[in-house]
């Protein structure tokens, strides 16, 4: 799953020293960014300084790892870079994955705004040729500096695309690659594409409603926890996966998915559909069924369940969400939003009730998920969408990014207890990955827990025949 690729990194070593740990990394002599310059040290030390959370001009999302890093030195000659951790950190791997050059660090401008528009600097086998914004196209070419295999494409073609226009554009070979998602009916046209097939993994993507503690009805934990009671997760689960072909089955747990090691079912009562418990619990917090809907202090028990405009999946999650709770006097008004402003004006801000999405994982559960689930910090971006949690969750996780072996999945799985307990994020199930592509376009669709080889995309060609 997780592993160096030589022609950034010949080796990397992790060694325990006293409280801390350090990590060198011996890079290829080869590798340069494409302005010439060798990639190095000072790209380590430049990313660790900006991602440690020490500076809060940076507007940095997570700082999970790079927050351990006490400094960062040259080695023996310029290839050797030696990462010194204050404490230990078991997901060491993940960080400066990817590494960006210092220059991107320069300053917080630098960071937050000078890539937005423009990729200056690249390290790979394709760059950039080309931003059209009229046509909405990335077009990326071979880079002739690239020190690796040669690529075996010539060129890489991005398209923003409306999701509802993709199985027409891939049915009528405008594109060779597309993400089915979980829509049925785009699974049975691309299937139905000439020259197409539809490559299927089991990846560290999930399914899940997030609650707005925040606000001012789910701020009350027992309100919380008897929404999530009133929903049946199997039923969402099993309309979200109908017709796809994959098993139907509830996730039970925030940080691992069903297929990964260390994962287990900690939902206990949390995750089990129990109206009758959900109906004492806001009896306790004081909401007093008035005809079909429970009211307090003169307001109506309602949620707003925000959905993405034009997505079916999420807009048939709030249908069956609202004819469920309705049956303990909740009142769910399904509210959808402009699919681009879902994130950017509702989610980050809190404007919503319940919301659903998808979390595209990594195979570094507790480090990725981390900031989902630590408490909020003023003045940074946030991850944690609820704006719930506790001391008692950070402690957990800080534990168990420490800890190495196969003890952290003793320590991830308290942690996630402790979460279920919480009832701020509801998970629905392990999101399948399904890509329609070409037949004979290889080495890239679902990669499940992988990453693709860029250089190794291509095309392949019919055998000749014997007779030549």
């Amino acid at each position: 799953m997780v592993h160096s690729v030589p022609e950034y990194l010949r080796s990397a070593e992790v060694k325990r020293t006293g409280r801390g740990q350090t990590v060198v990394y011996r890079l290829n002599p080869k590798a340069r960014w494409s302005d010439g310059r060798a990639i190095g040290y000072r790209d380590f030390a430049a990313q660790a300084r900006a991602l440690s959370g020490r500076g809060s001009r940076y507007e940095i999302a997570d700082d999970t790892g790079y927050r351990r890093i006490e400094r960062v030195e040259r080695g023996a000659d310029e290839h050797v870079v030696k990462v010194v951790f204050a404490r230990p950190y078991a997901d060491w791997r993940r960080l400066f994955s990817p590494l960006y050059p210092a220059a991107a660090y320069a300053d917080p401008r630098a960071f937050n705004r000078g890539w937005r528009d423009r990729l200056p600097v690249t390290a790979g086998p394709f760059t950039v040729a080309g931003v059209d914004r009229t046509g909405e196209t990335v077009t990326l070419v071979r880079d002739p500096g690239w020190w690796g295999r040669p690529a075996k494409l010539d060129r890489i073609v991005y398209r923003a695309m409306d999701p509802a226009a993709m199985p027409g554009a891939f049915a009528n070979g405008e594109i060779d690659l597309m993400d089915v998602g979980l829509d049925t009916g785009a699974l049975r046209r691309v299937r139905r594409a000439s020259g197409a097939e539809v490559r299927q993994a089991a990846g560290p993507d999930r399914r899940l409603l997030t609650f707005n503690a925040g606000g001012p009805i789910l701020s009350d934990e027992r309100v919380r926890r008897a929404v999530m009671l009133g929903i049946a997760r199997e039923t969402i689960a099993r309309s979200d996966l109908a017709g796809l072909g994959v098993p139907v089955r509830t996730l039970g747990n925030h940080f691992y998915v069903n297929t990964q090691q260390g994962y287990r079912d900690n939902s206990g009562t949390f995750g089990r559909h129990d109206p009758a418990r959900a109906a004492r619990l806001l009896d306790e917090a004081g909401w007093t069924m008035r005809g079909r809907y429970r009211v307090k202090d003169g307001r109506t028990l309602a949620l707003r369940f925000v959905v993405a405009a034009g997505q079916p999946i999420g807009t048939r999650e709030g249908e069956l969400a609202r004819a469920l709770l309705e049956r303990i006097g909740v009142r769910v008004d399904i509210e959808p939003v402009p699919a681009e402003d879902l994130f950017g004006r509702h989610v980050t801000k809190g404007d919503f009730d319940i919301v659903p999405f998808s979390w595209l994982g990594t195979p570094f559960p507790v480090s990725s998920m981390r900031a989902v689930y630590a408490r909020p910090r003023e003045g940074r971006v946030q991850q944690n969408y609820s704006g719930g949690g506790t001391a008692a969750i950070d402690s957990a996780l800080e534990r168990a990014l420490t800890t190495m072996g196969s003890e952290v999945h003793v320590l991830v799985n308290r942690a996630d207890r402790l979460v279920w307990q919480e009832a701020l994020v509801l998970p629905l199930y392990q999101r399948p990955q399904l890509v329609a592509a070409r037949a004979d376009l290889a080495n890239i669709g679902a990669c499940g827990f992988h990453q693709p080889a860029y250089e190794d995309i291509g095309f392949t060609q019919d055998a000749p025949d014997d007779d030549g």
